[in-house]
């Protein structure tokens, strides 16, 4: 059997990659222009985000926080973020005293407040700790920006008419992942504008 043509199949990759971009663009633009709105405006008020997600994901979550936390593309005061994907002790005191399925929710339920926003970020939109995550930001009145990919699964089935889902129409979780990293890149732009434009 002959060894695949690596050149071929990273062509392959970035041509894929470029589709489901392409694909999301008049998609998600009005969902992820609505998602900085909404996260502007916690900002504004004093509120936090707060993050979850799980693998691939977890490192979005973090990406997230780190460039709200420290800066993204200007100058400006530190934003405040929480990914809630980094501590091991909480989480893995979480997952061996009550349930994996709790290490997100039971943060939210310690650190949400009314008026902040929880990123909820899943690939398939099931899994189950970040879909808790959501159920416990809903309890706590924090609007949830979902980061889901395929039909948006069960996080996207129970998200209220205050949420906005970024659901990428791709099947292929690198491709929806290659899409929730340019989202989030594209928030944090949102965000640099709209603080930007406070200043003047």
């Amino acid at each position: 059997m002959s060894t695949p043509d690596p050149i071929s199949r990273i062509t392959q990759h970035f041509n894929d990659s470029i589709q489901a971009k392409q694909q999301s663009l008049d998609v998600l633009a009005p969902a992820i222009a609505a998602a900085a709105t909404t996260i502007s405006r916690a900002l504004d008020q004093g509120g936090k985000v707060l993050s979850c997600g799980n693998g691939g994901s977890a490192g979005d979550a973090q990406h997230f926080s780190s460039e709200m936390l420290n800066r993204f593309e200007m100058e400006r005061p530190g934003l405040p973020a929480v990914a809630l994907t980094t501590d091991s002790s909480t989480l893995t005191s979480i997952a061996n005293d009550y349930d994996y399925n709790q290490v997100f929710s039971k943060q939210v339920l310690a650190l949400g407040n009314p008026g902040d926003v929880l990123l909820a970020i899943s690939t398939s939109g099931n899994s189950g700790n970040v879909i808790t995550a959501a159920e416990a930001a809903h309890t706590r009145n924090m609007p949830i920006v979902a980061l889901t990919g395929r039909d948006g699964g069960k996080l996207g089935g129970l998200l209220s008419d205050s949420d906005i889902e970024i659901c990428v129409p791709a099947h292929s979780t690198a491709r929806i992942q290659e899409v929730h990293l340019l989202a989030i890149h594209c928030l944090c732009d949102l965000i640099d504008q709209h603080i930007a434009s406070q200043e003047k």
